[in-house]
């Protein structure tokens, strides 16, 4: 892995100082591993509720139509046949479960890749604190304005923190989350990486081992 330096800066967009990003910065990029975690963490979230009736669940067709021979039609044993109007589907979807469960190491393999794409792009910005008086959309986009970020943005935190998430909570391009919920589908979703440097140590101490 190789040393990721980045210019930390205040609210201002004024630089504080330099720092060395945690070493799952400069990991290697696997693709694959980037797509499989994609794949998983999407199939992890399908509800597997779509469901159809079969001849055998719709109501009605206990009784055969009519006398199997010598009335000159097809013969037929129920009127809720596929085949008929209004009758049961074939082979149709029924609920169930999509999720399945990914090694550990190939998690956190995606997550380090996921990681060290931002740091190559240069889509990281680090915060020497993120504080919002108020819980107002406009310091939000006014703040965003200020760093430069044009583009969607995803922003991790450290801990919870009511004025920024409600501040950001009317911006469509803007998600927040505590680096306790980093996930590889959300930093490649997201062009921007903003986060400060009590969240980068959190990370560090959760991933870095």
């Amino acid at each position: 892995m190789s040393t990721v330096s980045v210019a930390m800066v205040d609210m201002n967009n004024k630089k504080v100082k330099d720092v060395t990003l945690p070493a799952l910065f400069g990991a290697e990029v696997k693709p694959h591993l980037l797509h499989s975690a994609v794949v998983n963490q999407l199939a992890n979230k399908r509800a597997g509720t779509a469901s159809t009736k079969t001849k055998g669940l719709v109501s009605g067709g206990g009784k055969k139509p009519w006398k199997q021979k010598g009335t000159g039609r097809a013969r037929s044993g129920s009127n809720r046949s596929p085949l008929w109007r209004h009758g049961g589907t074939c082979f149709g979807p029924l609920p169930r479960d999509y999720s399945y469960s990914m090694p550990k190491k190939m998690k956190r393999a995606a997550l380090t890749a996921a990681l060290a794409e931002k740091a190559k792009e240069q889509r990281v910005i680090v915060l020497d604190k993120l504080a919002l008086a108020e819980p107002k959309t406009k310091q939000m986009s006014t703040l965003l304005a200020t760093l430069g970020v044009s583009e969607n943005a995803i922003v991790l935190l450290s801990s919870e923190n009511r004025n920024v998430a409600l501040a950001a909570r009317n911006i469509p391009s803007v998600k927040v989350l505590r680096m306790q919920n980093i996930n590889v589908y959300d930093l490649l979703k997201y062009r921007y990486l903003i986060t400060t440097e009590d969240a980068l140590n959190v990370l560090e101490e959760t991933y870095g081992k």
